[in-house]
């Protein structure tokens, strides 16, 4: 238990004692006090404040509450991301707010301020009285309302004399340790004004479009005039009360001295004209990993006593800016790209109704205006009528559901330090985190896990499974069968060309032979940890929702060498002084073995070569070792890409946050066209910019691409067709053609439609058969 649980508790435990006295022990001893017991009430009463002042704040909180400096985050390269405000407000100096408010705030608040010592008797005297007349009056002090704003908690808000109290005492210690002109500075940075406006300079830009330093002797007293009741006095829908209120504040700054007696009949025929609009905060350059990061920030600062809305915190993070900033360039581009597209086979203006109208009733009966008609007595068809009709209605409705959605991100994977985090296209209008949140169907992008497993237990490379037709029971009525792009060659495919043309029917066998449970249990072994797998075959297409986050942190492992670390987002935390309080790092976890590793990354090179990601070599000229994999899930749902380099791996997720929803063609909506511009893009400026080194190169050897392997025929026949040397006869041996056996089991699922990919190249073919894999052990499952 830390020191302010302790506090609190003893706190708490300091407000029932005083509480059942107050209740149960005063009005039983009241009938046999005597006068010359009423003469130890006075010192009771001083007792009783002398065992309050330890519960009220120390020093120490009203020191830190003076200075109140937010938490700072800054990138890797030294650029500030985002500061953690507990409300949206700016603070600014005394010297940069109008004197005019400052004459407000003391003729209405407190005319007395210069004089008193944090209470001012008079005027509680004067409260008191009146109240005991029955005409309520407050009392407090500037400094006593300042304490009430710093130290809600501590001081309470129940209507008793404990916390009378307890704020008069805090209010001494605040005079004690701040000066008049701190005291109105904190006072007015600390107000709170409405619509999440805390502070004179929100509330001036929310209410009249301009800083603080610019408000008139109107405007201030329209502000100043909210303190008596921010609800009752609110100028945008009680513009009578608050035009009331503010002419009684221009009269008490005329009877004090701080305007001029000659003006005020003028000033109070002025109208408010207040200009109001919400203020936003700003997004920072990485606003999606800023949230994520300030609920993490959050559980470290309580379990090490620290508060990161004052504290002065330095979070140093992983991020690059300079790569976050070719992240985000490049998601709003092939998203606003994209959207065309939907827009396009949706239509605009209410357009889905007529491009899928059984769709469109779908989408009008999860609406609160749906629900209300009905609720109203209209029946489905006069409400489906009615809301149809009503073109504003339609439009909003389709445009929110047939908004482009994406999600990016990427990590060194030597060490799982995040790089890049874009969790939407634009974070105030999508604030929904597509990276940490969102689980989608991942699609082909699962396959390497299938084939890892394979190679993990003895398959190569070049083992071969026939293109066949597969059937899986699922119960007595069903049957699961994945199909691919074309109909069953009846040819043996090496596992290579499985995972480079993505083959469908080649993985769920390759599956079958491995067993679910290996295939989940290594999933989650390599980075999908959170997410549930279902332990089915049909988990080898992708048919378990997963994040995109949990998908580019496995295939960091990839990149690793088979070695998992988690994702890290914060590598040290200073205080204010710059003093190191924690520093981070994860440790590598063997998830497979180096040697399966390296035969993944091989095949996998052959997706980027050959396969169904050749566009990063032929549209964005990436000539450096990479490797990956592309995803597409049923009905063109969800587009996936995922693309590693020793030095970084990048990810992306395009789709509708309603998967009824889709591009609706079959070119677009594959993974290959819709997510793998947005790596591409994104990774040909990173090389180009030299953020990271383009010659760098996997740990393993490399498989001869189409091209090499074009060129190395061509000089052999060269040299060949041209030698005067006579030419070596050679008997050319066929292995004999065999198939793996495939054993059936029972699963649930739809099958994949993958990307179309091309017609693969004639090469030599290798026909072997693959090692028998050891039965699945019965313990393995799916992560829960």
């Amino acid at each position: 238990m830390t020191a302010s649980d302790l506090k609190a508790l003893a706190r708490a435990l300091l407000g029932q004692l005083v509480g059942q006295l107050q209740a149960r022990l005063l009005p039983r001893l009241r009938p046999h006090l005597r006068p010359r017991t009423l003469l130890l009430l006075p010192a009771l009463f001083v007792l009783y404040v002398l065992v309050l002042i330890p519960f009220t704040p120390g020093i120490r909180d009203l020191r830190r509450a003076k200075v109140d400096q937010p938490a700072q985050v800054y990138s890797a390269d030294g650029k500030l991301l985002a500061e953690f405000k507990p409300t949206h407000r700016e603070w600014v100096s005394l010297k940069s707010v109008s004197p005019q408010v400052v004459d407000a705030l003391i003729a209405t608040e407190d005319r007395r301020f210069y004089t008193h010592h944090g209470i001012d008797f008079k005027r509680t005297a004067s409260a008191a009285l009146h109240t005991l007349k029955g005409d309520r009056q407050g009392g407090s002090t500037l400094t006593q309302q300042l304490a009430r704003n710093l130290f809600p908690e501590e001081i309470g808000r129940s209507q008793t004399l404990t916390r009378k109290l307890k704020e008069a005492i805090t209010a001494f210690k605040i005079e004690a340790v701040y000066s008049k002109d701190e005291i109105l500075e904190t006072y007015l940075n600390t107000v709170p004004f409405l619509y999440n406006a805390y502070g004179i300079e929100m509330a001036a830009r929310t209410y009249f479009g301009k800083s603080a330093g610019e408000l008139d002797a109107l405007q201030s007293a329209t502000l100043i005039g909210m303190l008596k009741g921010n609800s009752y006095y609110n100028p945008v829908i009680n513009p009578e009360r608050a035009l009331d209120r503010r002419n009684i504040v221009l009269g008490q700054m005329v009877k004090f001295g701080h305007l001029p007696a000659a003006k005020l009949d003028a000033l109070v025929k002025r109208p408010l004209r207040i200009d109001f609009e919400r203020q936003t905060e700003e997004p920072g350059r990485a606003p999606h990993f800023a949230q994520q990061l300030r609920k993490w920030l959050i559980a470290w600062a309580d379990d090490n006593d620290y508060n990161i809305y004052s504290d002065g915190l330095v979070v140093r993070t992983t991020i690059d800016s300079r790569l976050q900033t070719m992240a985000t360039n490049a998601l709003v581009l092939q998203g606003n790209q994209l959207q065309s597209i939907a827009n396009a086979a949706w239509g605009t203006r209410g357009g889905c109704a007529k491009a899928n109208a059984d769709l469109a009733h779908a989408f009008i009966r999860e609406t609160g205006e749906y629900r209300a008609a009905r609720d109203g007595g209209m029946n489905d068809a006069d409400a489906l009528a009615k809301l149809g009709a009503d073109r504003g209605f339609m439009q909003s409705l389709c445009e929110s559901k047939t908004r482009v959605q994406a999600g990016f991100v990427a990590l060194d994977p030597r060490n799982g330090q995040i790089k890049a985090w874009v969790g939407s296209r634009d974070f105030a209008q999508d604030p929904f985190d597509h990276v940490a949140q969102a689980r989608r169907q991942p699609g082909s992008t699962f396959k390497p896990f299938v084939y890892g497993a394979a190679f993990e237990h003895g398959a190569k490379p070049t083992d071969t499974i026939v293109d066949q037709a597969v059937e899986i029971p699922v119960n007595s009525n069903e049957t699961w069968r994945p199909t691919d792009d074309a109909p069953p060659s009846g040819k043996p495919v090496s596992l290579r060309d499985g995972i480079a043309y993505s083959k469908n029917r080649i993985t769920a066998q390759l599956m079958e032979s491995v067993g679910p449970g290996r295939v989940a249990g290594l999933a989650r072994d390599m980075g999908v940890r959170e997410s549930h797998l279902d332990v089915v075959p049909s988990l080898a297409l992708g048919t378990s929702p997963v994040t995109l986050k949990e998908m580019v942190s496995a295939y960091g492992t990839i990149a690793n060498d088979g070695s998992y670390i988690e994702p890290l987002l914060v590598t040290r935390i200073e205080n204010k002084d710059g003093e190191v309080l924690a520093q981070f790092e994860n440790a590598p976890e063997r998830a497979l073995s180096v040697d399966a590793t390296r035969k993944l990354v091989d095949v996998m090179r052959d997706v980027i070569n050959r396969g169904t990601g050749t566009t990063i070599r032929t549209r964005f000229g990436i000539r450096g070792d990479v490797a990956g994999k592309t995803g597409t899930t049923q009905d063109n749902a969800d587009g996936w890409f995922i693309l590693m380099q020793p030095q970084l791996v990048a990810g992306a997720w395009v789709g509708f946050n309603d998967s009824r929803v889709t591009l609706r063609s079959d070119y677009w909506g594959q993974g290959a066209h819709s997510a793998l511009p947005i790596v591409g893009d994104f990774m040909q400026r990173a090389l180009r910019s030299r953020l990271i080194d383009a010659r760098a190169r996997f740990d393993t050897q490399e498989t001869p691409g189409l091209w090499e392997s074009t060129v190395t025929r061509l000089r052999a026949w060269m040299a060949q067709t041209f030698t005067k040397e006579p030419k070596p006869s050679a008997t050319k041996q066929t292995a004999p053609q065999k198939s793996v056996r495939v054993k059936r089991a029972p699963a649930e699922p739809e099958a994949e439609v993958t990307e179309a990919p091309p017609p693969p190249q004639p090469q030599p073919p290798v026909f072997t058969t693959m090692p028998p894999i050891l039965p699945e052990p019965a313990a393995a499952s799916a992560p829960q």
